[in-house]
């Protein structure tokens, strides 16, 4: 299971994910890092089978219509602390888990 973590979203996120055992990359891990544009995030995310975890609406309209990235997992939290956000995924990251890749 693969994940690339967006720029909104924290490079702790991507940390967890990976010492939780996935392979993870956050878009600082990328050439152009947090300036790297969606079209090569769901290139990326094609070419590798990554999930793409991400806040930007933008992803939503290119999973719809031309089916990119290879998956998507919209984060729709608000405003929350970086700490709130990793215990939400680390209460749940097994159901996230079977709904992304069912």
């Amino acid at each position: 299971m693969k994940f690339l973590v967006d720029a909104q979203l924290p490079v702790r996120l991507a940390r967890f994910l990976q010492s939780e055992g996935y392979d993870t990359l956050h878009t600082r891990d990328l050439p152009q890092q947090n300036a790297t544009p969606d079209v090569f995030i769901n290139q990326v995310s094609i070419q590798e089978q990554r999930s793409v975890i991400t806040k930007d609406a933008d992803f939503v309209e290119s999973f719809l219509l031309q089916q990119q990235p290879y998956k998507l997992l919209m984060v729709a939290t608000g405003n929350i602390k970086n700490t709130e956000l990793e215990e939400l995924f680390s209460q749940n990251l097994q159901q996230l888990v079977i709904i992304v890749y069912q």
